[in-house]
């Protein structure tokens, strides 16, 4: 996959996007800058920092994804294929549902996806050092376009959602002291049931992970 590298870029999410919108970039492709300045996060929250840290975005044409994954579910899937390659680096991070990267109990990344006509947008923020935003950092010493590397060598494979959620599903257990915003109000995991699909019961509500 061609991997287009930046200096700085107000958000690898937006440029990528742009860009197939525009025509002027086709997937599939993937986007890294080494600063960001308005990056954008779930919720329309902003995902900046310096130089360090993991500013990335791939877009993948939809018939390259695996037949059994859940759309709604792709910043779980992506985002757990993540996890796995910092696990493989000795690095201690567990994914909150559905697109949070949390070291113990502090958030240090993020997913977002988003898919125009056939293709999947993926953006992940991860603080690798030293940031400047207000989370916590991994003290990583690895560099982000290795990184991004092993990432597309690992996301190349395309597991099934299956065995992807397999793993997860015992994952999900962490999530239960935590919270989410839904809808704009805070709801408790507590006693969320995770289904197949990626998607959560809380209360009486389905409520589906794609952010």
């Amino acid at each position: 996959m061609e991997i287009l590298s930046f200096s700085t870029l107000p958000s690898t999410q937006t440029y990528l996007l742009d860009a197939l919108k525009q025509k002027k970039l086709d997937a599939p492709v993937a986007v890294i800058s080494k600063e960001q300045s308005l990056g954008v996060g779930s919720r329309d929250n902003s995902w900046s920092g310096g130089e360090g840290n993991f500013f990335a975005s791939i877009a993948l044409n939809l018939e390259m994804l695996p037949k059994d994954l859940p759309l709604s579910s792709a910043s779980i899937y992506f985002s757990f294929i993540m996890k796995q390659v910092l696990k493989e680096l000795d690095k201690k991070v567990w994914l909150k549902w559905p697109n949070d990267f949390y070291s113990g109990d502090y958030k240090v990344g993020g997913t977002i996806t988003k898919k125009i006509d056939n293709i999947l947008v993926c953006g992940i923020g991860i603080n690798l050092k030293k940031n400047k935003n207000s989370y916590r950092a991994l003290e990583n010493d690895i560099l982000p376009q290795k990184l991004l590397e092993i990432y597309l060598l690992a996301v190349d494979k395309f597991p099934k959602w299956k065995q992807i959620f397999s793993e997860y599903e015992v994952e999900f257990e962490l999530s239960r002291r935590f919270s989410v915003h839904i809808e704009n109000q805070k709801k408790s995991l507590e006693n969320a049931i995770l289904c197949n699909d990626g998607s959560l019961i809380i209360g009486s509500k389905r409520v589906y992970s794609l952010r």
